[in-house]
C-alpha cells in the first residue's frame, strides 16, 4: 500500500494551491458578503483546467485522475466553499452526466464550451417533494413527434439561474417508479423553461441556488442523455462521484479551520502565554488535524478505488458521511479556540462553519449516507 501522491499529483495540487493563494482566499470573504459570482475567476479557472478537470483532452478537458480532483477540490475549498461547491457541481454533475451517458455528438456538442470556463453546467434532480426520496420525482416528459415536451418543478438546483446547459431528470413512464426515469439536456433560452426562486441561503452565499421551472418545456429529441428509463440508475452513479467530491470539499473547509486555529493559538496571549500552551487548545487542534487526515485518507480511497474502476458506493457514501460530520466539528472547536473573534466576522471561522453544513446535506444526507453504507454491509 502506498500513500505517496506521485509527482503528477504533487505538482497539480501545488498548482491549484498556489493559484487558490492568489486569485481566490483574497477575495473569498468579498464573494460570500456580497453574494457575488466572479464569472471572470472561473474563467481562469477554466484556462487552468479546473472547469473539466476529469474530462478527457480531446473534449477540452484536463483529463486528470480522480485522486488528483479531490486534491484540487480540496485546495479550492480550502479558499473559499463558495468556490468549491460551484466547481464540485459544475464538474462531478453537470459535465460528469454529459461526459459519463452522452453520445459523441452531446460531448462534442457541449463539452468544450463547458470545460472552458466559459460557460457553467448545472444538474437537476431535485424537487420540491422529492429530496432523499429522489425516485419520487414529479417532472414529466413526453414524447411528441420530433421533441420531448418537460413539464415540473426543479428546486436547490446549484448554479441553475447561471447554467448554460442543465441535465434535467423527468419521468417517462409513470407507472415504473424509478425505473422510469430518464435525463435530457435542456439549454438555456429554451422556451417554457424559466428560473424561478433564488434561494437566501445559510452558507455559500456566492454559490447560486435556484428553483427551476419546466412549463411545456420542448426539447430535441436527440437531447435524451443516455437510455430512456434509465436516467435514475445514471443519477445514483453521478451521485457516488459527487459524494466523494463532497467528501474533498468538507476535507479542505476543515483544513482551513485547523489552520487558522494553529495561526491563531500561537499569537494569541492569555495569562502570560500562547494559548496553544495551554493543554485544552491544544487537544481540540490535535482532534481536528487527526479527524481531518482520517477523512482525508477515506476521501483518497474511494477516488483511488474509481481511478482503477472498482466499485466504490459504500466507500464514497462513507468519505462523504464521515468528512462532512468531521466538519462540522473542526469548525465548532475551531470557533471555539477563537472564542469571541471566531463569532465575528473579522475571522473567517464563522464563514467555514456555515459553509461546511451544505456537506451533511447536498447529494445525500448524512442520514441517506447511513442508509447506503447500511445495503452494501447486508443490513
Amino acid at each position: 500500500m502506498n500513500f505517496e501522491l506521485t509527482p503528477e499529483q504533487k505538482a497539480i495540487q501545488k498548482t491549484v494551491r498556489e493559484f487558490c493563494e492568489k486569485e481566490i482566499k483574497p477575495i473569498a470573504a468579498k464573494i460570500d458578503d456580497e453574494e457575488e459570482f466572479p464569472w471572470d475567476l472561473y474563467k481562469k479557472m477554466g484556462k487552468l483546467g479546473l472547469m473539466g478537470m476529469t474530462v478527457p483532452k480531446e473534449y477540452g478537458g484536463a483529463g486528470i485522475d480522480r485522486l488528483s480532483y479531490m486534491l484540487a477540490l480540496e485546495e479550492i475549498s480550502k479558499a473559499s466553499g463558495s468556490v468549491g461547491i460551484t466547481v464540485e457541481a459544475h464538474n462531478s454533475l453537470g459535465i460528469g452526466h454529459i461526459y459519463e451517458k452522452g453520445t459523441e455528438e452531446q460531448r462534442r456538442k457541449y463539452l468544450p464550451r463547458l470545460t472552458s470556463g466559459e460557460a457553467i453546467a448545472a444538474w437537476a434532480l431535485t424537487e420540491p417533494n422529492a429530496g432523499s426520496d429522489a425516485a419520487s420525482i414529479q417532472t414529466t416528459a413526453v414524447l411528441e413527434g420530433d421533441e420531448w415536451v418537460l413539464n415540473g418543478t426543479k428546486h436547490f438546483i446549484t448554479s441553475g439561474d447561471i447554467a448554460e446547459v442543465v441535465t434535467v431528470m423527468a419521468k417517462t413512464d409513470k407507472e415504473k417508479g424509478a425505473k422510469g426515469i430518464s435525463a435530457f439536456i435542456v439549454e438555456k433560452g429554451t422556451p417554457g423553461f424559466e428560473v424561478g426562486v433564488l434561494e437566501d441561503k445559510l452558507g455559500l452565499r456566492g454559490s447560486r441556488t435556484a428553483e427551476l421551472i419546466l412549463e411545456d418545456c420542448r426539447v430535441p429529441k436527440e437531447n435524451l442523455l443516455g437510455e430512456k428509463n434509465m436516467g435514475f440508475i445514471g443519477a445514483m452513479n453521478i451521485l457516488d462521484r459527487g459524494r466523494t467530491a463532497i467528501g474533498a470539499m468538507a476535507v479542505g473547509i476543515a483544513q482551513a479551520a485547523l489552520e487558522e486555529s494553529i495561526e491563531y493559538s500561537k499569537q494569541r496571549q492569555q495569562f502570560g502565554r500562547p494559548i496553544s500552551k495551554f493543554q485544552a487548545v491544544q487537544w481540540m487542534i490535535v482532534d481536528m488535524a487527526t479527524e481531518i487526515e482520517a477523512a482525508r485518507l477515506l476521501v483518497h480511497r474511494a477516488a483511488f478505488l474509481e481511478d482503477h474502476d472498482i466499485p466504490f458506493t459504500k466507500e464514497a457514501a462513507m468519505a462523504k458521511l464521515f468528512a462532512s460530520e468531521m466538519a462540522m466539528r473542526a469548525t465548532r472547536k475551531a470557533i471555539q479556540v477563537h472564542g469571541g473573534y471566531g463569532y465575528t466576522k473579522e475571522y473567517p471561522l464563522e464563514r467555514f462553519f456555515r459553509d461546511v453544513k451544505l456537506c451533511e446535506i447536498g447529494e445525500g444526507t448524512s442520514e441517506v449516507q447511513r442508509l447506503v453504507i447500511a445495503r452494501r454491509l447486508g443490513l
